[in-house]
């Protein structure tokens, strides 16, 4: 089993909005976050494409991954992920075909099966086109190509596009985009960040299931882990109490804007809404250093991925980047 000091570290960004702050903050500190993983050596950092949530402002995805490409120098950034049902796999493959034309070997894109938002949105960003997720195979393969050298005889180029061979993953929550990945010979990456339940058996499938292909020879897995990094484990859960009532709004149908810390979530929660709640963050890792330390151990001596993506929903913003900071410490010091 490989240690910590060998897993890649990566963000997955979703451009949280403060309650008090505005949409414009929050981009800026996408950015800065970006530069910040990038001055730590963090991997990759992926952009999350989510529609109608005032606390998500990472809508615009490819506009966004743009901004972050032109104002940092070497970090691979990427969409975790395009919700593809939303999108014409041409202009997907365009849009990314562009940014890799721009900044050559930076750019990724993974891939999503589901709309990333409500039934009302989904017919909004369609206009009446009833895209189905039973075709995200097909899409897949169509993307792959426009990423690749053209075929003789082939009437529809991506221009950009063609022939910038852009890295693409498959997103996933259940067991249908492992299979496909699997299949495809593609890189995998298990939305554990908020949907665990399934996550050993989809690995597992993904693993006995692997083709080689010109993409990846052998199997390669990352998986979401939520991050509440602090000095001390009290800080870590005071901190984590706006993760909770994000979620807890999510739940609700309200607001997702990022709310401020508070003592304490009784009275805030009913027993039912906790343990949903406790359910979605079934693998966060929430304390000081040392604590979760032993619990990114843990996870690696069960699934072994290679790869951990982290996600973090700290209010304070100074205090967000250093939970990164630690997040690198532990891995340094494994």
């Amino acid at each position: 089993m490989q240690s910590l000091q060998q897993t890649k570290f990566s963000i997955l960004e979703l451009a949280p909005v403060r309650d008090d702050k505005s949409i414009a903050f929050s981009l800026q500190h996408a950015l800065e976050l970006a530069q910040h993983a990038e001055k730590l050596g963090y991997d990759r950092l992926w952009l999350a494409e989510h529609h109608n949530m005032d606390g998500i402002a990472s809508s615009a995805t490819a506009v966004l991954l743009g901004y972050i490409l032109a104002n940092t120098q070497k970090i691979r950034v990427g969409s975790g992920g395009i919700m593809l049902p939303n999108h014409a796999p041409l202009v997907v493959a365009e849009q990314f075909g562009t940014l890799a034309t721009l900044y050559p070997n930076r750019i990724e894109l993974g891939l999503g099966r589901a709309p990333g938002t409500d039934q009302t949105t989904m017919r909004a960003l369609r206009r009446g086109v009833q895209e189905t997720e039973s075709q995200f195979p097909q899409d897949v393969v169509e993307i792959l190509q426009y990423f690749a050298d053209p075929l003789p005889g082939q009437r529809i180029t991506a221009t950009p596009g063609q022939s910038t061979h852009v890295p693409v993953w498959l997103l996933g929550s259940s067991l249908f985009s492992a299979q496909l990945a699997a299949q495809l010979g593609l890189p995998y990456s298990f939305a554990s960040h908020f949907a665990p339940r399934m996550l050993g058996q989809a690995i597992q499938l993904y693993r006995e299931n692997f083709q080689p292909s010109v993409h990846l020879d052998r199997p390669y897995v990352s998986m979401g882990v939520p991050t509440v990094v602090a000095d001390s484990d009290a800080e870590a859960e005071y901190l984590a109490t706006s993760a909770y009532q994000r979620i807890l709004g999510l739940l609700r149908g309200g607001s997702l804007k990022l709310k401020a810390p508070v003592a304490s979530m009784q009275g805030l929660w009913s027993a039912a809404e906790k343990m949903a709640v406790n359910n979605f963050f079934g693998m966060a890792q929430i304390g000081s250093a040392e604590t979760v330390k032993a619990g990114l151990e843990q996870l690696l001596q069960r699934y072994e991925v290679d790869e951990f993506i982290f996600t973090c929903d700290i209010y304070d913003t100074a205090k967000r980047l250093n939970n990164f900071d630690l997040l690198m410490q532990i891995k340094q010091s494994a």
